[in-house]
Parts: structure tokens; sequence; C-alpha cells
């Protein structure tokens, strides 16, 4: 799970992931549509419908980007979201998105770590992560991060990868994520190398019920999972 970015680099996978992110945060939202035949819009949409189901007043988006499942979260409802990242050029990027849908005033975009949050305990009433879990450098720490800030009975929903497990779409996704991902990514955001980590780390990274127990792990109940289009995506809700 601490799968790096730049091999042939020895700085953390957390300053890879700046690195990373930070050079790819122009093309970022392009490239992931078309990665995703634009799928990536009705699953944040699933996760904002679950989140929004249950009326919190407040809201931290993790790993935030550039503001999309934020700006969707934004537009159902006039909650205060707050949005977090480690690299700045996606938060500027989201910024200019928000002001110029007029949502600066329901979304805060701050620059910082899920790992060592800045926030006090039980400030918030649920928390959203789209796929961003699998970037953290420590996993169980960023999750105990996230269960810290929550209220109690607060909900987290996790929006990640995940593989299929079913013929012939596992084999299908297989050669998806190793040849075509990483050629999008050579082409539309001249990095192949952003792109050939991402489809690793999503096929590496644990999902079902061996995310769950990690979940369970770390101070979260009622821990459910959804896979959604065949299993390439899972959708993750728990609560503190």
């Amino acid at each position: 799970m601490n799968h790096k970015p730049y091999k042939n680099l020895t700085n953390s996978k957390k300053e890879q992931i700046v690195t990373m992110f930070d050079r790819i945060a122009k093309t970022y939202d392009r490239l992931n549509g078309l990665i995703t035949f634009g799928m990536d819009k009705a699953w944040r949409r699933s996760v904002a419908t679950m989140i929004l189901a249950k009326n919190p007043t407040s809201i931290l988006d993790v790993a935030t980007g550039t503001g999309a499942l934020a700006i969707d979260l934004a537009t159902r409802s006039s909650v205060e979201i707050v949005g977090i990242d480690i690299s700045q050029e996606m938060l500027t990027i989201g910024k200019e998105k928000i002001r110029s849908l007029g949502l600066d005033k329901t979304i805060s975009m701050e620059l910082d770590d899920a790992e060592s949050l800045s926030f006090n305990s039980d400030r918030f009433d649920a928390v959203t992560i789209g796929f961003g879990v699998r970037n953290f450098e420590d996993l169980n720490q960023g999750l105990r991060e996230v269960n810290r800030v929550l209220k109690s009975g607060g909900q987290l929903v996790i929006l990640e990868t995940s593989v299929p497990t079913y013929f012939p779409f596992k084999q299908g996704y297989y050669l998806y994520t190793k040849w075509v991902i990483p050629l999008f990514g050579k082409l539309f955001a001249r990095n192949k190398v952003a792109y050939e980590y991402l489809s690793t780390s999503a096929n590496i990274f644990p999902h079902g019920e061996r995310f769950n127990e990690i979940l369970r792990k770390n101070g979260f109940k009622n821990t459910v999972s959804y896979p959604r289009m065949f299993g390439i995506v899972t959708i993750y809700s728990a609560f503190k």
C-alpha cells in the first residue's frame, strides 16, 4: 500500500504524491472524465446522496483535489463544506471552479494533511473521500484522523477504485488499467508515470471486505461496501 509514483526517487510517498498531483492538476478533471467514460460524475452523485440523506450540517471532503465532490455536495445542499488536500495546484484550480460557480461562501478549500488534520476532534458530521485513500502514505493513520474529527455517530463515505472479481470484467479491467490509462496519461497529461502509478495503486489497494476490516480496525462500525460497474469502483459507508 506504500507504492510510490516515482521509483527512481528516494523521498517519501507523500512528497511524491504532492509532486505528481501538482504536475497533472491542469488536466486532471478532463482526463478523469475520459478514463471513466464520464461515470465518475454518477459515482460522486451516489456519494452525495448517501451523505446528504443523514442531513449533516458540516462535511469534510478529504483529498478534495479540484473540489469535484465538494461541488456536487454544495449544489444539492447549503451545508458547510470544507475541502482539504496536500496539492496546492489542485486546490488552486478547485478554488477557481468554486468561485466561477458562486459556491465560495459554501465551500472552503484548505491545504492540509489527511494524516495530521488541523481540525479539532468531533468537528464534522460527515466526511467524504473520493479517490483519495489509496494515496495515503499511512492508511491507518489517515483513517484514525478521519475518525477523530468525526462527531460520534458521524458518517464516513469513501469512493475508491477496486478490482472486478468475475470473468471477463477482471481481465478487461487489468488490460485497461495496465495499458490504456497510462497511454491516456502520456497523450493528454504528458505524464505517463503518474497514470502508471494511479493504475498500479488501484490494482493493489485492498477492496471490499478487506477494506471494511481496515475501517473497523480504525474505529468505524456498520461498514458496508457497494460495488459499482461490475466492481471497478466501490463506495464504502461507515460510522463512528
